[in-house]
């Protein structure tokens, strides 16, 4: 027991030490696959492996045993179909994030009447597995299993766009839930009680998402939001190119400046860069704020960790509903690698971010915009204010972009 401790302490700080805060989301999977193999070791250990491999008692080892009660199995096999639905579904999501999958919504005629197939053949599985556990065998839990698994997948695919964050509150609520259900099944009240406020914290999480998506749960689960839409032929639009320096002239000569995190700055570990050129804006007298969308990066709060990383004073950051009516009146907003969330198109209807509450970075006076290139963001829409006649697209990598600008303000200060 102390040699598995050592292990795997050792390599839960090696993977935390390791990862970057993009790469959260994939932890989801690791507490998964825990839970579950803990549920199926605890059913094994309590039926004496008759119920799995079919021995009789006493042989190779298992000790005869009665088997655990009703209520016991019941947990344990909702643990079981909690845990590997999640697990799945968590493996589907991190594969789009990564964008190892495309990220836009995979939908197929009849896939909600499927999922609701999938859902009872597995609930009724479920039953039957818990009235009498020791009279079936492998073909009825691996049956369990495997339909989970493949409810995972489909619940998960018809997903895109930005509501990909909702998704993945939720399936953390799961997460919680499969831990407790393992706590139930090994009688640990510490694991019940971790469990039960992540899944309860999750939920409540998942609710507020939502509502700053302006979406319900059902729609995002089974309205494959952010699916493309057919492009109109025409002739490619063209955009100037400006540099860091234009950049740093037209923040140098702004007395408001907003300043909007993304995904970009995200990965590109930028956060200590933009902070530094927003100080010496501050220092120059100009009033500095930072627009935090709900759902800008890849997970609930994410921009809001990388700032506090980079010791961005809390005061400064400002919710949408709050900052919203301040563009208007703003000189200058800074984008550092944001996309979606600014895109005036969700302001449409028949696209997939329609009806998407976004910051209002259109209405500011000059916008600035650092990114790699023109391609589009997760939603798979092309941003129309990159082609605004006041818009400053700066291509490159957000940090080396950024340490550029602050280099061009120091001088002036």
């Amino acid at each position: 027991m102390l040699a598995a401790v050592i292990i795997g302490a050792a390599s839960g700080l090696g993977g935390f030490l390791l990862s970057a805060v993009t790469d959260l989301p994939s932890g989801a999977v690791i507490v998964l696959v825990s839970s579950a193999l803990v549920v199926l070791a605890e059913y094994l250990r309590s039926t004496g492996g008759r119920a799995v491999f079919g021995l009789a008692s006493g042989m190779s080892g298992f000790a005869a045993a009665a088997g655990p009660g009703l209520t016991a199995v019941a947990t344990m096999a909702l643990g079981l179909v909690i845990g590997t639905v999640t697990l799945t579904g968590s493996l589907v999501a991190f594969a789009k994030l990564q964008e190892l999958m495309r990220g836009a919504p995979i939908a197929f005629k009849g896939q909600s009447a499927f999922n609701a197939l999938l859902l009872v053949l597995i609930l009724a599985g479920g039953v039957l597995f818990a009235l009498n556990p020791l009279g079936y065998r492998l073909e009825l839990l691996l049956g369990v299993l495997v339909l989970s698994a493949v409810l995972g997948v489909t619940m998960v695919i018809p997903v895109g766009g930005a509501d990909m964050p909702v998704i993945i509150a939720l399936l953390n609520s799961y997460s919680g839930l499969a831990a407790a259900a393992a706590g139930f099944a090994i009688d640990n009240y510490v694991l019940i009680v971790a469990g039960a406020l992540v899944g309860a914290s999750g939920i409540i999480l998942t609710n507020l998402m939502c509502r700053a998506m302006n979406r319900s749960l059902g729609n995002v689960l089974f309205g494959a939001v952010g699916a493309p839409v057919t492009a109109a032929t025409g002739e490619r639009k063209q955009v100037i190119r400006y540099t860091a320096a234009d950049a740093a002239a037209m923040l140098e000569n702004a007395m408001s400046v907003i300043v909007v995190p993304g995904y970009g700055l995200a990965v590109a570990q930028a956060q200590y860069a933009l902070h530094e050129a927003a100080e010496l804006l501050r220092r120059n007298g100009t009033t500095v704020s930072y627009a935090i969308h709900p759902v800008a990066g890849r997970m609930p709060g994410h921009m809001n960790v990388l700032l506090a990383e980079a010791n961005v004073p809390y005061e400064l950051l400002k919710d949408m509903e709050e900052i919203n009516e301040e563009f208007a009146n703003t000189d200058v907003v800074l984008v550092a690698g944001a996309n979606d969330v600014i895109n005036p198109a969700a302001r449409e209807k028949g696209n997939p971010l329609s009806g998407m509450p976004i910051l209002q970075v259109d209405k500011a006076q000059t916008v600035i915009i650092v990114k790699r290139s023109l391609s589009p963001g997760f939603s798979g829409m092309d941003n129309p204010l990159f082609y605004d006649p006041k818009t400053l697209m700066v291509f490159g990598d957000a940090k080396d972009i950024l340490i550029k600008i602050s280099a061009e303000l120091g001088k002036g200060s």
